[in-house]
């Protein structure tokens, strides 16, 4: 059984938004805060509380193979989102252009979370991570939109970058400002012997 704890590092939510249409891309809408369930966040199209598999998955389920859903937030470093836009030579990049659900600032290493860290919101809302978010190629249309000649170089500039993704442990409501405190399992990194 892991013990949570919790450790010195607290956050600030600094973004929040859904991606309301996951067939008209990946695009997320900012909003000054979400409400949380057990399913994800309202209105988010990544939402819910099963998903069907798929390529990440594939060597364990045949696709579309419905199973719970781990991914409903898509979570993401203020100080990571900056490095990721210096390393494509860009001024600023918009989190909602890469699906953000949640931006924090405060947290080092954000996108490097052990699995199945908590982060505790003000009114007990509760996410835990399950792994970090690897770069893809989705974000490259709504980044070439905004600014273009850049959307390619987003999947190398975002390695170890990306944040993580994870899922809604307790509901309630995160808010632009609110702080974050970090829990983390407590356990031995594992190792084959």
């Amino acid at each position: 059984m892991a013990v949570f704890v919790e450790t010195a590092w607290k956050g600030r939510v600094v973004w929040t938004g859904v991606v309301p249409d996951r067939d008209a891309g990946l695009e997320s809408q900012a909003r000054p805060g979400v409400s949380l369930t057990l399913a994800g966040p309202e209105g988010e199209a990544h939402g819910g509380l099963t998903r069907p598999s798929c390529s990440r998955v594939k060597m364990i389920h045949p696709k579309d193979t419905e199973i719970a859903n781990t991914r409903q937030l898509s979570v993401l470093s203020a100080e990571e989102l900056a490095q990721i836009a210096v390393n494509m030579g860009i001024e600023r990049l918009d989190p909602a252009l890469v699906g953000a659900s949640l931006v924090i600032e405060g947290i080092p290493d954000l996108s490097h979370l052990p699995p199945s860290s908590r982060l505790l919101g003000p009114d007990g809302t509760t996410l835990v991570v399950d792994v970090e978010n690897l770069p893809c190629m989705l974000p490259a249309r709504p980044i070439e939109k905004a600014h273009p000649g850049f959307g390619a170089a987003f999947k190398r500039a975002a390695v170890g970058l990306r944040g993580f993704v994870g899922w809604v442990e307790r509901g309630g409501t995160l808010r632009e400002g609110d702080e974050i405190r970090l829990f983390v399992p407590g356990q031995r990194v594992w190792s084959p012997r």
